[in-house]
């Protein structure tokens, strides 16, 4: 069972994909139901957002199981729909951790030939909404902008309950689901301005998705399999079990003195494996095809398509 953002009829709308399938039009039952019934406030707009949906919380995923008892009253056509991002507009920026696999840190240190120690404490930055692009999205590269793009797959975390100063040990309650993201950077750009945020905020340098899967089918989210491969070639393959600040740590450091909302988004780094790292270099160009991959979620891929002008 899965959450996803599709785009139906030339709107968006949150759709339940069920294991054997069937695809459901939540926004339909939502509207059917009584309203005292849903496990998440009535939007004003009255047009149902992921948002809306991660506000519920676990209270979401049990009106979602009900659903799938009853899931042919709504269905949703296979071809008549297009994913989009799961949440394509989160409340901030998508925020992100930085060198939080060790092996990650270790490569970076040897390809600059640098000695930088492990972080005390998490690192991190962000990426505008703006740079979102769906599972099958195209990757921009503009060669007058950048000429060493990168990739990075990461394990993504979606908050459910918002809130502020959140102790470690609540945080999971906190966590609505998973996803994937490719923190796609331009490692000139970071070079020249001497900070990661230029470099990964480009337009097209966030794939996201393709759905949201719950804490419960995933189970612990230290013990993950996540993978990457560029044109079927293995780049990256480790265990979310390597992070160095683990995700009830990151999200207790995160929040606090800032509040975080429902449907907020935390990318979790990534591990060892990148190209800018490799003996030579390996650069992404026009064409390329990524595949990330993370167990008990599912894969996202993405095209490098080269803007030509």
């Amino acid at each position: 069972m899965k959450l996803a953002t599709i785009e139906l009829g030339g709107r968006p709308l949150p759709a339940l994909f069920l294991d054997d399938g069937r695809i459901c039009d939540l926004q339909a039952f939502a509207q059917a139901a009584p309203r005292a019934t849903l496990p998440f406030p009535w939007p004003e707009t009255g047009r149902l957002t992921m948002i809306d949906l991660a506000a519920g919380g676990a209270a979401t995923w049990a009106w979602c199981r009900d659903i799938a008892a009853v899931a042919d009253a709504h269905p949703v056509s296979p071809g008549s729909y297009r994913l989009l991002a799961p949440i394509p507009r989160p409340p901030k920026n998508i925020f992100c951790l930085g060198r939080n696999y060790r092996e990650h840190i270790q490569e970076d240190n040897a390809s600059r030939n640098l000695d930088t120690d492990v972080p005390e404490h998490p690192q991190f930055f962000t990426k505008p909404w703006t740079a979102i692009v769906p599972h099958e999205g195209a990757i921009r590269y503009d060669q007058r902008v950048t000429r060493r793009l990168d990739y990075e797959v990461e394990l993504a975390v979606v908050i459910g309950q918002g809130g502020r100063d959140i102790a470690e040990a609540d945080a999971p309650d906190h966590i609505f689901g998973y996803t994937i993201l490719n923190d796609i950077s331009a490692r000139d750009l970071q070079k020249r301005h001497d900070q990661w945020f230029k470099g990964k905020a480009i337009d097209g340098s966030c794939p996201f998705g393709p759905w949201i899967v719950s804490p419960e089918a995933v189970g612990d989210p230290h013990a993950l399999r996540i993978s990457l491969k560029v044109n079927g070639e293995q780049r990256q393959d480790a265990s979310t079990g390597a992070m160095i600040f683990s995700i009830p740590r990151s999200i207790a450091s995160l929040s606090s003195g800032l509040t975080l909302e429902p449907g907020d988004v935390i990318a979790t780094g990534t591990p060892s494996g990148v190209g800018y790292a490799m003996n030579p270099r390996q650069w992404l160009k026009d064409g390329d095809m990524i595949e990330c991959e993370i167990e008990k979620i599912g894969k996202l891929v993405n095209r490098v398509e080269e803007v030509i002008n």
